[in-house]
This record gives structure tokens, sequence and C-alpha cells, in this order.
């Protein structure tokens, strides 16, 4: 099994600790727009301003206790700042939600809800920067087949559609433990993302060969086919979506060969699937476009022993 993908908390020491450093930390680290940064910045001044109100009222309500003596207003006044101190810690949990709730929205794509393409990328890069025990992972890239035609014959809401509905069957089929003894089973580390338009893309991590990869990506090209399109537009029912695709098999090696150019081999590795797309495309292929390669002198290589598994599959770029 490969290592967990590495946690991109931030380091306690880092921690903003005034209202300033919370709102330089979020300019820095958040990366939101103008209009959500602003949006966030007026409700942590609302929690500011609750939370100076609730210390105000406790100190004036003390004060008046101890000027009249009596020790059951006392009593009912520490009941009192107990409920407040849970209304501050509510508060304050809400408001931990509410960044982190932006934080994942500002990494998915809002119509598809996958990861958008910077994000995927990142991910990518940090899974070929670690060790790995697993020998194989593979990336694809892909694409709906006349995608244009639907878009203007049928409309930009059949095209979302679409768009959605693809989606959901990546994320539904593109995944590696059911070849795996699910020794993590549910942790999803598979990473699907729109490419941008109508294409998309994928990383499977875990693989114990090459063949396990094209399986996986056949039975979602085969899933996208199967689909009863008639229930999302009956008019798709004369023209069901298909989709091409290429996936890169990755022989992973040994992590000095990836050490300081894991970017550049994720960028390598998503060109050359898309590549590969593009070839089954153009032969409207019925199959997968597939390729296997290697790590050398810090660069993708072509495996000289390709496995059996691609067979026919292979194409040249």
């Amino acid at each position: 099994m490969a290592q967990p993908l590495p946690d991109r908390t931030v380091d306690a020491s880092e921690s903003p600790r005034t209202a300033a450093d919370l709102r330089q930390w979020i300019r820095e680290h958040l990366g939101l727009s103008d209009e959500r940064a602003t949006a966030l910045f007026g409700r942590l001044d609302q929690v500011i301003a609750r939370q100076r109100q609730l210390i105000e009222e406790s100190k004036h309500e003390a004060i008046k206790a101890l000027s009249e003596g009596f020790a059951a207003k006392m009593e009912r006044l520490q009941h009192q700042l107990t409920e407040k101190d849970v209304t501050v810690s509510n508060i304050a949990r809400y408001f931990e939600e509410v960044v982190a709730d932006l934080t994942e929205k500002s990494h998915r794509d809002p119509k598809t809800k996958l990861l958008n393409f910077d994000w995927f990328m990142e991910r990518l890069e940090s899974f070929l920067a670690v060790e790995q025990r697993v020998r194989w992972c593979g990336v694809g890239v892909v694409d709906i087949s006349s995608f244009k035609w639907y878009n203007d014959t049928l409309g930009h809401a059949i095209g979302d559609r679409i768009i959605e509905r693809v989606a959901r069957i990546l994320s539904d089929q593109i995944r590696s433990e059911d070849f795996l003894a699910v020794e993590r089973a549910g942790e999803g580390r598979d990473l699907h993302a729109r490419f941008g338009g109508d294409e998309f893309c994928f990383l499977i991590p875990d693989l114990p060969g090459c063949g396990e990869a094209i399986e996986i990506a056949d039975r979602f090209k085969e899933a996208v086919e199967a689909y009863d399109w008639a229930r999302d537009d009956r008019r798709l029912s004369a023209r069901p979506v298909r989709v091409d695709v290429g996936v890169v098999c990755l022989q992973l090696g040994p992590i000095a060969e990836r050490r300081g150019v894991a970017r550049k081999l994720a960028a390598e590795l998503i060109n050359r699937a898309d590549t590969l797309m593009y070839g089954a495309k153009g032969k409207r292929a019925e199959h997968v476009y597939a390729t296997a390669v290697q790590i050398q002198n810090s660069q993708l290589a072509e495996l000289s022993d390709v496995p059996k598994s691609l067979g026919r599959r292979r194409s040249e770029p």
C-alpha cells in the first residue's frame, strides 16, 4: 500500500494570534476571491464583537452581584457564565467549520464537485514526491466524444447535464480498491478532477500492475456507454454519450528518480495521457489507449518490456 498523501495543515507556530493575523493568514493560505474574503472578514468581525459583548456583560453582572452581596446571585451568575462559555465555544467552532468549508470549496469544480485541475496537479505532484510501497500507478485523461454537437444541438443545459453525469460515473468507477486487499478500505485515495470544459483527469495510486489500470479505465468507459442516457433527456436515446480515454501506466521505481522533479513528471504524465486520449478520439477507438512508462534519469521513458496487458491497446504518440 502507498503512504498517505502529505498532510497540508498549517503548523501550530503559524497559527494567527490576532484578528489582523487571522486576516493575513486567510489571504495567504485560502486563496479566496475578494468577494469571499470580504464576506469571511465580515463574519469574523461579528464573532469578535459578540465575544467582546459577552465579556462586558459578564463583568457588569459580576460587579452588580458583588455589590448586592447575595450568594444566590453569585451562584446564578456562575451558571450564566457557563452558558455563555458554551455559546462562545459554539461560535468559534462554527467559524472553524466555515473556514474549512470555504477551503474545500476553493479546491472543487462547482459544477461537478470534482477537484479542480490546479489542486489535482498539486496532489499528483505530492504523490510522486514521496516514497510509495506500490509498484504502479495510473494517470488518465477523459474527453466526452462529440460534446460540441450535444451542446450546440441540444442546448447548454443538456451539455451541463452530460458533464455532471460523466463526472458522477467517473467517481463511481475509477477506484483502485477493487484490486487490493483493502487494508485502508474507504479512505478514497483515488483522485478525480475536471480538466476543463468536457475533459477530466484521474489518478489511481495503488496498483499491482499496468493491467489493472487499463481494466479500471475500461470499466469506466463501458459504464458511460451502458448508461441509459434517455433518463437524463429522451433525445439522447438516439445518440448516447461516449468517452475517449488515454491512460499512462507508471512504474514508480525508487524515490531517488523522482525527488526534485515531481512537478515536471506530473505535467508530463498528464500531457502523455492527453496525447493518448486524442489518439483514441482520432481513431474512434472502442477501447482505452494506454502506454507503460518508467522513470529514467528523472524523465519518463517508454518501457522496452511492454506488459502483455497492453496488447493492441498500446498507442504510438
